[in-house]
């Protein structure tokens, strides 16, 4: 299908504009025409389609399951549900999204079908247990699953945000004084310093060697980094092996490696457990967990175990022997195996990574403050005292 950008009118005149996908015009006109719209004139969005289309929000799919899931509660049809759904998303591209899973629905195909024609707002995972929730007539608890899961993954992704904007401010206000200080309050004193007809000191001069370095050459040092990071990029893309060592290194390097790896380790327990909670298979949990990972080294020890229980191991030796996951998950692996209850123990995995992620988070944001502070004192501390140093040493023979 392409993807046109149209323009139509509706039954009270009102011009719409927007995006929808399409066979062709005559395609579109139709779909257009379910939706009371009358098609004036359309065109294939080229830029969108060779693009691809952005993903839809967070916020917008914890709307979007939160009502499914209250709609069914209260009985209201699916495709009503739907009807509701469509009329009242702000966004337009989303509103689109869901006006073609209605036609589709009435065209015979289940919703998890309709949902897997648009994978830009809906994942393996969601697919899953859209499909785990029909099976097993629990549509209703599934997507109460996921609205907690989406809002768990948004509180998880606002935390490590929070994490990053102060350092990221107080990394900006200190690039920005030193340039400051190299490149404009140094020189300024160059010709004082020098008029002093005293031997220079060892620190004056590397201040005055480095603030050349700046004037002469600010522009490639605010260059090279961002450089280096596009090289960097595109050498992990070309070299696919390369970037399965840079997420072991993402995991190892302190202070965020372990906090990534319980970030990565609490989403997969959470997201293990609502889907084995559904009635989805142990290896199909494990299958869309991997996918969920972002990380290679984790999502190839996934394999791993897929590998070893397709191969006859249980479920917590199969985890144990890739060494990478710690005693706690195998622990609760092991007793949820032995009580029959997978995903209460997962949950529970979940849980206290979840807690220790908050806590180490606000440990690291106590750190990264005074550890600015401290970057920034001696930094003004070595200018202070590369300047007042010959001046010391005048006033020092004058007294003599």
């Amino acid at each position: 299908m392409a993807l046109y950008s149209y323009k139509a009118i509706n039954d009270q005149g009102r011009t719409a504009r927007g995006l929808q996908d399409a066979a062709n015009v005559v395609d579109l006109e139709l779909r257009l025409k379910r939706m009371g719209l009358d098609l004036v004139h359309a065109k294939v969005d080229e830029k969108k389609t060779a693009l691809g289309t952005r993903k839809i929000k967070r916020s917008d799919l914890i709307t979007f399951f939160f009502n499914l899931e209250q709609l069914l509660r209260a009985g209201v049809p699916l495709l009503e549900c739907l009807g509701d759904l469509r009329d009242s998303m702000d966004d337009q591209r989303f509103r689109e999204i869901i006006a073609n899973m209605v036609e589709s629905i009435q065209n015979g195909k289940k919703l998890s079908q309709a949902m897997a024609e648009h994978p830009d707002a809906f994942d393996k995972i969601f697919l899953s247990l859209t499909h785990a929730g029909e099976e097993s007539g629990r549509l209703a608890d599934v997507f109460g699953h996921l609205t907690e899961a989406l809002k768990w993954q948004d509180e998880m992704a606002s935390q490590t945000k929070n994490m990053m904007i102060y350092p990221v401010f107080v990394g900006t206000v200190v690039i920005a004084i030193t340039f400051f200080l190299m490149i404009y309050l140094v020189p300024q004193l160059v010709g004082f310093i020098k008029g002093m007809g005293q031997d220079i000191p060892l620190q004056t001069r590397l201040l005055l060697a480095t603030s050349a370095v700046f004037v002469d050459y600010w522009y490639l040092i605010l260059g090279l980094p961002v450089s280096l990071f596009a090289a960097f990029k595109l050498v992990v893309a070309y070299n696919p092996g390369l970037q399965y060592h840079l997420d072991s290194i993402k995991l190892r390097i302190w202070p965020t490696g372990p906090i990534l790896r319980k970030i990565i380790l609490a989403r997969f327990a959470n997201t293990f457990a609502i889907m084995y909670g559904s009635g989805i298979t142990i290896l199909d949990c494990i299958s869309n967990s991997r996918d969920l990972a972002n990380n290679q080294v984790i999502a190839r020890s996934l394999e791993q175990v897929m590998q070893e229980i397709e191969s006859g191991k249980n479920l917590t030796q199969s985890f144990q022997n890739t060494g990478v996951f710690p005693p706690l998950v195998i622990r609760m692996l092991k007793v949820g195996e032995a009580t029959g209850q997978l995903d209460l123990a997962l949950r529970n995995v979940s849980y206290f990574y979840d807690r220790d992620v908050k806590d180490s988070i606000k440990k690291v944001q106590v750190m990264i403050e005074p550890t600015m502070t401290i970057i920034l004192g001696l930094l003004l501390g070595w200018v202070m005292l590369s300047v007042l140093s010959p001046i010391y040493d005048i006033i020092s023979k004058v007294q003599m």
